[in-house]
């Protein structure tokens, strides 16, 4: 795994903190925290989209958010479990993998030389 994938891990896992901090916030040191983490996230986002495809990095980016949140959310929070929510966290997963290994690494962004 290269750098800019190590880049796109980091902002996701970045985002689920901020993402379960957008319900758990109750004042403005919590909001500007979470303010800070989307900032910082964006930041890693986007210097992973210099060399990497943006669809590509997006799809897996927000995939790593959205499962990770419901599954710290079901694990720290007390979220209800339900293996409908496993299920389909397991297939947005896959479609993330899928996208991974589909993506050529070495390609360049469309328009660079």
């Amino acid at each position: 795994m290269n750098r800019n994938w190590i880049l796109v891990l980091m902002a996701g896992l970045i985002e689920i903190m901020w993402a379960i901090g957008l319900k758990h916030a109750s004042n403005w040191i919590s909001w500007a925290g979470i303010a800070l983490l989307i900032y910082i996230s964006f930041v890693l986002l986007v210097k992973a989209t210099k060399s990497l495809p943006v669809a590509t990095v997006y799809a897996i980016f927000t995939g790593i958010g959205t499962a990770g949140t419901v599954v710290v959310e079901m694990v720290v929070f007390g979220e209800a479990f339900s293996w409908a929510k496993v299920f389909f966290i397991l297939l947005l997963l896959s479609g993330v993998v899928g996208l991974k290994l589909v993506t050529n690494e070495s390609s360049k962004k469309e328009g660079e030389v």
